[in-house]
């Protein structure tokens, strides 16, 4: 069942004070900041988790919902070999400010082989970036349609229920995504049995929160100056005060980005840490 009450609340604090940004505008020029002089580019095929992952998987582009009217494909990646007992559970990834490229694609190729059925949807209409400039204007464009982003999660939730028969969903997203993985999980409340948060905006309002029932693993670094470690703190102080299921990790030295093995700040030995918490918390509350 869909939580659309909190919908309205989400306007307010997922972009609010307690992010260290207080306008949509502030967040973009924070990750701006962030992100400055870098590129996409695909990660070392030898670099940790740039590299394909262990195991047999296969990954297609699919179409999974409708938006607005037009078809919105993701990226669904799963075992090559069909489980024995049934279909898997399934995650939804949520993209960087980056857009749905080859890195995201690359993770959802790693939870395949965790195995899980991973769907990497797009929050860009279709469009990834080349640069930070375009990486900014294209998560603007994204923040100004809420409803379109929360019917696309919604969909991406129901196609994996509906159509690929996912006994339990879990979601994860970093940057622009780590924000719209707790967002999903309020939104979706009940339907969502876990969410990862990597370095995204979170929210301290107990108006908010009090409608999460999904564990949250946040996973955030004590150097990132776009997501401040205040506000993950304020997040789970918030979230211990409503009995709340929130574990938080904040990784020493660790600058915004660190898990991005494509980007200037990726940090090997957190980044790693930060994947053997992932995996091990979807574990426990997937399968």
């Amino acid at each position: 069942m869909i939580r659309r009450l909190v919908v309205p609340l989400l306007l307010a604090g997922l972009l609010g004070a307690c992010t260290g940004a207080e306008t949509q505008d502030d967040y973009a020029d924070a990750m701006g900041r962030e992100h400055a002089g870098e590129t996409p580019a695909n990660a070392a095929a030898g670099t940790d988790l740039g590299a394909e992952p262990r195991g047999e998987v296969k990954g297609e582009m699919i179409t999974y919902a409708t938006v607005d009217g037009k078809p919105v494909q993701g990226y669904l990646a799963r075992p090559a070999q069909p489980n024995a007992n049934g279909p898997l559970p399934a995650v939804i990834l949520v993209h960087e400010w980056w857009g749905l490229n080859d890195n995201i694609k690359r993770m959802a190729r790693h939870l395949a082989a965790e195995g899980y059925q991973a769907l990497a949807i797009d929050l860009y209409g279709g469009a990834s970036a080349a640069t930070p400039e375009e990486a900014k204007a294209a998560m603007q464009k994204s923040m100004e349609n809420l409803g379109a982003n929360i019917d696309n999660v919604t969909q991406a939730h129901a196609f994996l229920q509906e159509k690929e028969g996912a006994p339990k969903v879990g979601v994860i997203g970093w940057c622009f995504g780590g924000g719209w993985s707790l967002r999903t999980a309020l939104v979706l409340g009940p339907g969502i049995q876990a969410a990862v948060v990597y370095y995204g905006q979170v929210t301290a309002d107990p108006n908010e929160l009090g409608g999460l029932e999904a564990p949250v693993l946040g996973i955030f670094g004590e150097a990132d100056k776009g997501i401040p470690v205040e506000s993950a703190k304020a997040f789970k102080a918030a979230a211990d005060g409503l009995q709340k299921d929130v574990t938080l990790e904040i990784f020493p030295g660790a600058d915004h980005a660190f898990a991005n093995p494509s980007g200037q700040h990726y940090d090997a030995p957190a980044a790693m840490k930060a994947w053997k918490m992932t995996t091990e918390f979807f574990a426990k509350h997937l399968k």
